[in-house]
């Protein structure tokens, strides 16, 4: 195996007998099959709902901790060569290294990982509705194109439509959760437990816990959300279910403990799950693309799921144990800060907010990422972090306050919901008469997995400046490629936290 679409990858620069995630060789073999198997089912020119979604779902399932279940890899894969007609033998390194220039490569990979963080935010899109043809021509044509022999030219351009692409997408998935379930507005979101049951609810998809909510009404269950569930908190649909008392934990990779913890039955609904430890595995059900080998897993039918297992077992799990208790303010998509514009934009003008820095991406269990908690505690009382995703969970307890009734940290949401750090950095700038490379806007982005590729190559097809990129550079990436996105972008890597401010223009 050679895998380092991660940023834990080993020694930066590619797992090669077992991954950091936990996937053996023979699984990811598996995923190399079924992604060279959609690049041909692409070639060939399928199209259609039943083509997009195999392709969807298929990229989607190979994306970082998100199936370690090879039954399910190969199933979907078998479905794929059910509507070519035939069984190719193909793999996924084989057809990337077509070009043996390293450079190409490395252009082909950048290409590959956006697609799968597309594939994920269509994917959450599509399961409320949401649709976009433009969207699903892309993901096949990019696909396709990875079969062929491109030009690095090429290859670039394919890339910043797959930025350009990606805002699309992550427009949709914003119409598809505030269309379903309203605009979300400022919570407060405890984290301490109750005293009943409870099913703790980690991932990203809203109809999944919309579902359970629905189904343990009246049963004397809590539901809790987990790591990027927590934003859930915020949308008005949701504000309707008493049993939603709150979240637990933080980021994915704290699972192991936190699910341990719980107690009760934890539902992981896509991707950041990991391979369970004994002392919680008979509790832990997975549904959607997710899965673990020989862990329950609950398929819908006819678009409804049945959690009823999950529900009598949690009636003979003991309350959860509380880790923490602290209350914390989500729901500052675009829509409920562009309602405080009026004393955003008054904020800055009078000197009380100077700087706006996202802090955006995701979270990860190496040490070095306590650098962004770090960084946050050392920015200037007068600085905003805007943030979307569970980077979040470096700085989002640490209390930093308010500016005349603006939050210090603007929780926007799951990494799902960077399409409101866009609108909200576009309006900023609409408000000042400048594009975003002219507001006192900074961006120091952390990076895990695939979606953060996707959104990656999103702000660089919008003309974004001047990034900061960690907490260290992705392995896929050439010296030859950085240069290119160095020279053309002004992309940074991560230093220490003050010379990082210093670069960023932070006072």
């Amino acid at each position: 195996m050679l895998c380092r679409q991660c940023e834990e990858t080993i020694a930066g620069t590619g797992c090669t007998k077992n991954g950091v995630c936990g996937k053996t060789a023979e699984l990811a073999e598996k995923q190399d099959l079924l992604i060279g198997t959609l690049i041909e089912l692409a070639a060939a020119g399928c199209d259609g709902p039943l083509c997009d979604a195999l392709i969807a779902d298929g990229l989607f399932m190979t994306l970082s901790n998100t199936n370690f279940d090879g039954a399910r890899i190969d199933a979907c894969r078998a479905e794929a060569e059910k509507l070519m007609g035939g069984s190719p033998e193909v793999r996924c390194r084989d057809i990337l290294s077509l070009d043996s220039d390293a450079d190409l490569r490395s252009l082909k990979e950048m290409l590959l990982f956006g697609l799968k963080g597309m594939a994920a935010y269509y994917h959450h899109a599509a399961v409320l509705g949401g649709r976009d043809e433009s969207v699903t021509a892309f993901m096949r044509k990019a696909l396709a194109a990875l079969a062929e022999r491109k030009t690095a030219e090429e290859l670039v351009a394919l890339n910043m439509e797959c930025g350009r692409t990606g805002v699309a997408c992550l427009a949709l998935l914003d119409g598809a959760n505030t269309g379903t379930y309203g605009s979300p507005v400022a919570t407060v979101v405890r984290t301490g437990v109750g005293k009943n049951p409870g099913i703790l609810v980690t991932g990203h998809d809203l109809k999944d816990l919309e579902q359970i909510l629905e189904q343990t009404q009246g049963t004397g269950i809590d539901v809790y959300t987990h790591g990027e569930m927590l934003p859930a908190n915020a949308y008005p649909a949701f504000k309707k279910y008493s049993n939603l008392v709150g979240n637990y934990g933080g980021a994915w990779h704290r699972q192991k403990e936190e699910f341990e913890s719980f107690n009760g039955p934890i539902v992981a609904t896509t991707n950041c799950v990991l391979i369970p430890r004994d002392s919680y595995r008979e509790r832990l059900f997975t549904t959607g693309t997710a899965g673990v080998a020989g862990v329950k897993h609950i398929d819908a039918v006819g678009g409804r799921k049945d959690f009823s297992a999950v529900i009598e077992m949690a009636k003979g799990c003991a309350p959860p144990v509380q880790i923490d208790d602290m209350e914390l303010t989500v729901g500052f998509a675009h829509s409920q800060v562009l309602a405080l514009a009026d004393k955003v934009v008054g904020a800055v003008k009078s000197g009380a907010v100077k700087r706006f820095v996202v802090m955006a991406g995701c979270d990860g269990r190496e040490k070095g990422r306590e650098y962004y908690t770090e960084f946050a505690r050392s920015l200037p009382a007068d600085t905003v972090i805007l943030t979307a995703g569970c980077a979040k969970y470096r700085y989002n307890k640490l209390g930093l306050g308010d500016i005349g009734g603006i939050p210090r940290v603007i929780d926007a949401g799951q990494c799902n919901d960077c399409y409101s750090l866009v609108v909200i950095a576009n309006a900023l700038a609409e408000a000042f008469g400048t594009d975003i490379n002219g507001l006192p806007l900074s961006f120091n982005i952390a990076w895990y997995e695939q979606k953060a590729v996707l959104v990656l190559l999103a702000l660089l097809s919008l003309g974004v400046k001047d990034i900061m990129l960690g907490p260290r550079l992705p392995g896929f990436v050439t010296p030859g490629i950085f240069k290119v996105l160095v020279d053309t972008f002004g992309i940074k890597a991560n230093g220490s936290v003050r010379e990082d401010m210093v670069t960023l223009n932070i006072e």
